[in-house]
């Protein structure tokens, strides 16, 4: 496995960003090791809030709701996905699957060595992390789903999934910080732009971004198929606190609020919340308005 690393001068004097960096190892083919960075904010015995990102974003995106989190007394921890943000990126394409993407976040988890976790996950952040909640509930006290999805290829996955899909095969370069702007609602700033971007010295460090389109089950065939039918079987027993939290402007994840309220058992108690004048990346456009309905859920959930 070719391993590329971003250097760390990348990542310097970025707006509201400023946290320290902590990393865990976790293994990949080959016998190689890659190291995955995270962020951990806020009291270190305090209950943990597991943030995970999505496609192409990076821990980056949360700077707006880690703030918020911790000022409400929670400790607030952000992986970047292997092949994102400060994390390793494998190099060639094929290293990247769904499986390899869940078994790399547990490795993750395992090392920071956080439990009782209440997760909150957006786009690929759901496609990983509601895997790990269904696989592990015992890990887990609550969810926050915020567009987000569990695909099974069962289903259309709509025509906007497609388009992107395509775009991001076609595109000759891809332009982060660019797609992350186009899924806002709101104009991001060029230095914010270019924090998306750091990540990427150039197109080699793009292999996981570039296959993540690919690896979305889009028709019943798919080899995480089955794992994601398993996991909407155990989600279907899933009792403690789940809540849906979706923007009003998503055209992706649109509506499926609804289908996951109304298969997991510990929604039914929770109605779905819509943050207003939120796009897709909506910790981007309104990341204090999300952070402050993950701290009340907390706290009205907590035993």
């Amino acid at each position: 496995m070719n391993v590329l690393r971003t250097p760390d001068e990348r990542f310097a004097a970025l707006p509201g960003y400023s946290f320290e960096p902590h990393y865990v190892e976790v293994s990949g083919a080959d016998g190689a090791w890659l190291r995955v960075h995270y962020v951990d904010e806020g009291p270190s015995d305090a209950s943990a809030v597991l943030l995970l990102h999505g496609e192409p974003s990076w821990s980056f995106l949360y700077r707006h709701m880690i703030p918020v989190l911790t000022t409400a007394g929670l400790r607030a921890v952000a992986i970047d996905l292997v092949g994102f943000g400060r994390s390793d990126k494998p190099a060639d394409r094929s290293d990247y699957t769904y499986q390899a993407h869940v078994d790399w976040t547990r490795a993750a988890i395992d090392g920071i060595g956080i439990t009782d976790i209440t997760l909150v996950c957006q786009d690929w952040g759901g496609l990983i992390g509601l895997r790990l909640v269904a696989e592990q509930p015992d890990r887990f006290a609550r969810v926050v789903a915020a567009n987000t999805f569990l695909p099974t290829g069962d289903v259309h996955p709509g025509e906007a999934s497609l388009a992107w899909q395509r775009y991001s095969q076609d595109t000759e370069v891809f332009k982060v910080g660019e797609i992350i702007e186009s899924g806002c609602r709101t104009d991001l700033s060029s230095d914010v732009v270019a924090g998306y971007d750091a990540p990427f010295p150039d197109e080699s460090f793009k292999a996981g971004a570039r296959q993540f389109p690919m690896l979305v089950p889009t028709d019943p065939s798919d080899p995480a198929a089955p794992a994601n039918r398993a996991a909407w079987d155990a989600l279907g027993r899933f009792q403690k606190p789940f809540l849906c939290a979706f923007s009003d402007c998503d055209p992706v994840t649109r509506g499926r609020e609804g289908l996951l309220a109304g298969h997991i058992p510990g929604a039914r108690e929770h109605s779905p919340v819509t943050i207003e004048g939120g796009g897709h990346f909506l910790q981007e456009d309104k990341g204090k308005e999300l952070a402050e309905v993950v701290a009340s859920f907390v706290s009205a959930t907590e035993l």
